[in-house]
């Protein structure tokens, strides 16, 4: 019997999906090339936020964002519409990926920092490419890069707050020492004690979702102008009296921005419109998030 998967909104995952018997199903640039359009196409309308990805020639590994909700039914579709382009390509019947796909919940941006680098290093130790940033199917060339691109390169860059930084902790990366946790409702990359606190929230959220029925996609994200009402009304506080010079007052720019983030959608980019955040940089942003989730734990 297959449980429910141990997830929420704005949950992290590492997802994983091989091919059938281990089958090589991503065999030529054109098919790699096809998943990851079918992924950038699929995860802006499910609204699921993609922070690495790598593809290789039997298997795939994704770090996402739950951001909507609807994680579940994205991966589906992507794998289905893949599935359907792969036979029309090589013929044959039946399943192309093995089972559906693994999820692993990820704790918090701590463990998130050390599932980056065991994701697109998977080309070096399968001795493709002697360098991450070399290998054209993974975000790892993105990060740092001023490029375009669908993944949220910004939160990572933020997380790991230079490209020095970035570049020596992937150098010197190392296996992590933490196992991975299984639970009856799948597996989980974070401590002990996160499992009966993961495994209450989601029953949670769980019922909260059933109470009120299942909401349309506009309904995911709250509006930008009813966060600030409920911000200003919150601290009877306007956002421009707000003096970032002081403790309360970057404090509250904190709150602001993890309000912005996590109940708007809102990119980096469109943040620093505010003129709260326009004298910050896209990697102070993501520092300023990063600290702010970890002093309200």
């Amino acid at each position: 019997m297959r449980h429910a998967r141990l997830t929420w909104i704005g949950a992290f995952h590492h997802i994983t999906n091989r091919g059938i018997n281990k089958e090589k199903i991503f065999l030529s640039d054109e098919m790699k090339s096809k998943f990851i359009k079918l992924l950038t196409e699929k995860t802006e309308i499910y609204r699921i936020r993609v922070f690495a990805y790598c593809i290789m020639d039997n298997h795939f590994h994704l770090i996402l964002e739950n951001s909507s909700g609807r994680l579940s039914d994205c991966i589906r579709d992507v794998s289905s519409k893949y599935g359907f382009f792969y036979r029309g390509k090589n013929g044959g019947r039946g399943y192309v990926f093995q089972d559906r796909f693994d999820s692993t919940l990820i704790q918090d941006e701590e463990y998130l920092l050390a599932s980056i680098p065991y994701v697109i290093l998977n080309p070096v130790k399968a001795n493709l490419v002697d360098k991450f940033d070399k290998y054209f199917w993974s975000s790892g060339s993105l990060y740092f890069s001023g490029k375009k691109s669908f993944i949220d390169s910004e939160f990572i860059e933020g997380l790991f707050s230079s490209k020095d930084n970035f570049y020596k902790i992937m150098q010197s990366y190392q296996e992590p020492k933490y196992k991975v946790l299984r639970t009856k409702f799948g597996q989980l990359s974070g401590d002990k004690n996160f499992i009966n606190k993961a495994e209450k929230k989601y029953d949670r959220r769980k019922s909260e979702s059933v109470k009120n029925n299942k909401r349309s996609d506009d309904q995911f994200f709250e509006p930008v102008e009813k966060i600030i009402y409920e911000f200003e009304h919150k601290h009877e506080i306007k956002l421009d009296k707000i003096d970032t010079c002081s403790i309360n007052g970057k404090k509250l720019r904190g709150e602001f921005l993890v309000l912005l983030k996590e109940l708007s959608g809102l990119k980096y980019k469109e943040i620093k419109e505010f003129d709260l955040f326009s004298d910050l940089s896209f990697s102070s942003l993501g520092s300023l998030y990063f600290h702010t989730k970890k002093r309200n734990k």
